[in-house]
């Protein structure tokens, strides 16, 4: 794994350039529209069930808008590589269904009242609901990607799928514990959130028989955009929106959750500062003067914006995979992609 340093960061020239609002996707968007289609409607189909809660509530959360990036990106890699049949749709799909089977296990362990700027499914419906269906999910993600007849990117997927909960295991021993170093969230990270990222684009190169250093720069560039894409999470937590971040501004500081703009302040705070995280993030629950008087520590130091430089770093990794490719269209909306990753409050 790709532990790099966050100080002596090299950003590229070529990434510098900011687009704003969602422009950065706006290619991606159209070039995957036809199969994202395609995406959707089996999805949709593969919701069906007697028992009418699993409809109701994987419906609710896959309808609630967000932008069905990683899906996307499987669709783009697969055109990258030169797509050979519709297998790609098959496994975009299982992709869509294991984040969405992640995010219903994510709102009743973090106790999330908000997902993509709506009430979470674990508030309307109760947590058990949220975990069974979750679970419907991921076995429904399971059987599509058998359907698509691929034992290798059954096997990047079903990888991905324990990294994800592994992680989601390690993030638990990370909350409140203010002691957690940068390499330790950056592990945390790389297994909730790039593994998906990394195996999402992988199976573009794995479906199309490509060779294997193509595989490995397809890799190289999920995991390192799903860096960037969850930097910028941590970052927007304190300087974003609602409507950009799908959630209420300081929930993970609610939670108690150790994200990286608080790791770099506590290594930099003075000690009456020290204590005010430690005493914080110990607490049953946290008021909104707490957050305030976060908000002044963390500004003082600069985390935000360190956080923000963090995901640049990660960003022109992501773009430096991509050189391996010839120059196209889907590839120069994969490299808009990386941009929209960590600009998206603006």
């Amino acid at each position: 794994m790709q532990n790099t340093s966050i100080n002596n960061m090299i950003i590229p020239a070529n990434i510098k350039k900011e687009p704003s609002n969602n422009s950065g996707i706006n290619s991606l968007i159209e070039l995957t529209a036809t199969d994202m289609e395609k995406v959707n409607s089996l999805i949709i189909s593969q919701t069906i069930s007697k028992t009418d809660m699993i409809p109701k509530i994987s419906r609710y959360l896959i309808t609630a808008g967000g932008k069905r990036l990683r899906p996307m990106l499987t669709i783009a890699s697969s055109i990258l590589c030169g797509c050979k049949d519709d297998n790609h749709i098959l496994l975009a799909t299982s992709v869509e269904f294991m984040h969405t089977a992640t995010l219903l296990h994510d709102d009743v362990v973090d106790d999330s009242s908000m997902r993509r700027g709506k009430i979470s499914a674990k508030m309307l419906w109760g947590n058990e609901a949220s975990v069974l269906v979750g679970d419907y999910i991921l076995g429904q993600a399971f059987k599509i990607m058998v359907e698509s007849g691929s034992l290798k990117a059954l096997g990047t997927l079903s990888n991905a799928a324990a990294i994800i909960a592994q992680g989601e295991v390690m993030q638990l021993s990370s909350v409140k514990n203010i002691s957690t170093s940068e390499d330790d969230y950056i592990n945390i990270i790389e297994s909730k959130t790039a593994a998906l990222f990394a195996a999402a684009t992988e199976i573009g190169a794995i479906i199309n028989d490509r060779p294997k250093k193509e595989c490995e720069a397809l890799r190289s560039f999920g995991y390192n955009l799903g860096l960037a894409f969850q930097l910028t999470d941590d970052a927007l937590d304190y300087n974003g929106d609602v409507k950009t971040l799908g959630k209420e501004i300081g929930d993970d500081f609610n939670e108690g959750k150790i994200t990286l703009p608080v790791i770099l302040s506590y290594k930099k705070s003075n000690s009456e500062e020290n204590k005010f995280w430690n005493n914080v993030m110990l607490k049953e629950e946290r008021t909104r003067d707490d957050f305030i008087q976060a908000m002044v520590i963390l500004q003082k130091h600069d985390c935000i914006n360190e956080t923000i430089e963090a995901a640049k770093h990660y960003a022109s990794i992501a773009i430096k995979a991509l050189e391996l490719f010839p120059d196209s269209e889907i590839k120069k909306s994969l490299i808009e992609s990386v941009l929209f990753s960590y600009n998206r409050n603006h």
